[in-house]
């Protein structure tokens, strides 16, 4: 695999591991009852860069291995 497909999946794992915090944070607060703490931990998890990330390192990966 390319460094840059390489990297992009490495960005893309950094981003879900933020989510995860921020849905973690969201399930601790959402069992205390405050729910709009929980909504916006919930919002902030939901990660279109992670997406973007993922993206990105199947596009390296078809054009280094696509056309083989």
């Amino acid at each position: 695999m390319s460094k840059q497909a390489a990297a992009h999946h490495k960005k893309a794992a950094e981003h879900h591991e933020h989510a995860a915090r921020h849905h973690k944070e969201a399930a601790k607060h959402h069992e205390a009852g405050a729910h709009e703490k929980a909504a916006h931990h919930a919002h902030l998890a939901h990660s279109h860069q992670a997406i973007d990330a993922e993206a990105e390192a199947a596009k390296a990966h078809v054009e280094q291995y696509g056309n083989k």
